[in-house]
């Protein structure tokens, strides 16, 4: 019984030791999960840092692609327009060349030579027609006794006619002209009735 006795001891004595190391092993493997686990977190902290960086340095790239396209393309607008603005100057220039003409005749003129004057005017506004409608500008048609219509026309006065029904042109004062189906200018009308 002693025997057994002792043996109980010493199985209760090994037990005792591997408790206590494996409390003592515990606290080690803690310590290390910890390091880890502390690693770990630096690791991802370092590689959201690096993600940070690299995305802010897209976004200024991105921005500084940005400001430069607006500003070639507000360069690019503009050019457009004064290139529009040349070739439509350009266009009229003749015009304007012959209009000094026919002053200059129109001083020199007498009674005689007046039909030829009135000629050259007539030719000159043919001629600056001519020169809308190359551009794609076009006259608005009115005429008397045609419907008025607020879209194309601006009634400036109203007259009772007998000869007109209602809301129908009288009379033209201005014409009126459109591009590309947007009115420029609305011809400028008496409406009757």
């Amino acid at each position: 019984m002693e025997e057994n006795k002792d043996e109980e001891i010493l199985n209760a004595q090994e037990e005792e030791n591997s408790e206590a190391t494996a409390e003592e092993a515990a606290p080690e493997e803690k310590e290390t999960e910890d390091t880890v686990k502390e690693t770990e977190a630096e690791e991802a902290a370092e590689d959201s840092d690096k993600k940070s960086e690299e995305l802010e340095k897209r976004y200024m790239s991105l921005y500084a692609e940005y400001d430069n396209y607006r500003k070639r393309t507000q360069k690019e607008k503009e050019n457009l327009y004064a290139d529009a603005v040349a070739d439509v100057a350009k266009e009229f220039l003749a015009v304007i060349d012959n209009i000094d003409r026919a002053v200059e005749t129109a001083k020199g003129a007498d009674e005689n030579s007046i039909d030829k004057v009135i000629e050259g005017i007539e030719l000159l506004g043919r001629q600056a027609g001519d020169i809308l409608t190359k551009i794609g500008v076009e006259e608005i048609k009115a005429e008397r006794g045609e419907k008025f219509d607020p879209n194309f026309h601006e009634a400036v006065m109203h007259v009772e006619d007998e000869d007109l029904g209602e809301q129908e042109i009288a009379m033209v004062f201005t014409k009126g002209y459109m591009y590309k189906g947007k009115v420029i200018r609305h011809v400028v009308v008496q409406v009757a009735n």
